[in-house]
């Protein structure tokens, strides 16, 4: 079979397109699923160079997100059947996430495990779903999970123009809570105040933090006056501290991630002067993607996807991911 296959770690120049990988049988407790369509993560590119503490079994298909149809079943496979459409959980219990430590949905098929798979509706399409797990089931866990906005908030979200940011913005709009979106260039700005930002910076040109503060005013310590409720913040390194510092008495710093730095400036003084609240969130469950795959089926969202490419291209996917040349997702169609 076609697939999108990691032999050594290295740069994009390391990816294949390999005519006549194995194609998987189901075994004990697995289903074979035909790929309807699959989605690029940041983290595929860390799988690619390689990450300290992690040994990927080399070769492995790419691809953490995927949506599909059950070809075939194997032993011990109860409530799923050949034709069933579904949607894969990435995180396998076993052995780890799907695209690293076990072949991912960057190939025609699949093999996983039956307590992976998801129902999708039926008027969800491969491309929506296969956008929606590590990026907006993040968002989703992140946001209305934890319970962390609600309507009249506003809510400022770094990194507007990726996946988890995107998802963001469409999931604080759909709770009723004013979104200031931050970005990197002229374009992206037009394509989010488009998605339904209400203001959008350019942080390549305009200090966030400071911009915050002088649209809604300086936070005060006595009163709840100045600044935003919320800001969402997966990137660390150097916008950590000014996040803080844009949040008004009682406001939330979400936090997912750290593409920018994981060991931050920090100065506590903000946190228990203004009674901040840091709220970590890690990964997903099912009930995310349910929830996700129902608002779609029911037009009250839909995913944003940037490009969907054929499997010979999806390299050049992935350098898009790579280097932040998309809004939203990058889905490939094997």
């Amino acid at each position: 079979m076609r697939a999108l296959v990691l032999r050594r770690h290295g740069g994009l120049d390391a990816l294949e397109v390999a005519s006549d990988y194995p194609v998987p049988a189901a075994d004990a407790g697995h289903v074979v699923i035909r790929v309807g369509a699959s989605s690029f993560n940041y983290h595929d590119v860390f799988t690619v160079r390689g990450m300290p503490g992690i040994k990927v079994p080399l070769p492995v298909v790419i691809g953490l997100d995927m949506a599909g149809e059950i070809v075939e079943t194997g032993g011990g496979v109860t409530g799923w059947k050949a034709g069933d459409r579904v949607l894969v959980n990435p995180l396998n219990k076993q052995k780890g996430l799907m695209g690293e430590m076990l072949d991912g949905g960057m190939a025609q098929f699949c093999r996983v495990a039956a307590d992976q798979l998801v129902a999708m509706p039926a008027d969800v399409s491969f491309e929506e779903a296969a956008a929606l797990p590590v990026a907006y089931g993040t968002a989703h866990r992140m946001l209305i999970t934890h319970s962390t906005v609600k309507k009249g908030d506003r809510v400022l979200v770094l990194g507007a123009s990726g996946g988890v940011g995107t998802g963001s913005i469409i999931l604080a709009k759909h709770l009723g809570a004013e979104v200031i979106a931050c970005t990197s260039s002229a374009p992206k700005m037009q394509k989010l105040k488009e998605l339904g930002a209400d203001e959008v910076i350019n942080v390549t040109e305009t200090d966030f933090s400071r911009w915050a503060i002088e649209k809604y005013g300086k936070p005060q310590r006595r009163s709840y006056d100045g600044g935003v409720d919320v800001v969402i913040n997966f990137t660390g390194g150097d916008t950590w501290h000014p996040s803080l510092r844009c949040l008004k008495r009682g406001g939330k710093l979400l936090v997912c991630g750290a593409t920018a730095g994981y060991d931050p400036k920090e100065d506590l003084r903000y946190i228990w002067s203004f009674e901040l609240q840091i709220i970590g969130s890690n990964s997903f469950y099912d009930d995310n993607l349910r929830a996700l795959m129902d608002l779609i089926a029911a037009c009250k969202m839909r995913p944003v996807i940037d490009k969907v490419l054929p499997l010979e291209q999806a390299r050049e996917g992935l350098r898009l991911i790579q280097d932040r040349e998309v809004i939203g997702k990058v889905v490939v169609v094997p």
